[in-house]
């Protein structure tokens, strides 16, 4: 678990993934915001969030993850 977290390739899979589902015009514009609001904001202010002691590439990273899975698995898109 720990090393696929840690692999280059999970995470330009990944990417692509997101890439892909934010092109893509099934998934609905209110779904893609709320994934790049929250990073938008948190790169922006990240002192406004003190009580998260992440960085802003970790953050970004699993808000992907979780983007990618929730929408997959929502829009049947694969």
């Amino acid at each position: 678990m720990i090393r696929k977290l840690l692999s280059y390739k999970h995470w330009s899979t990944v990417a692509r993934r997101v890439y892909r589902l934010l092109v893509s015009k099934d998934v609905p514009a209110g779904e893609k915001l709320l994934f790049g609001v929250p990073v938008l904001l948190y790169w922006v202010l990240p002192d406004a969030m003190p009580f998260l002691p992440l960085d802003d590439i970790a953050v970004t990273l699993i808000a992907m993850n979780y983007f990618a899975g929730r929408a997959e698995r929502k829009f049947g898109i694969r």
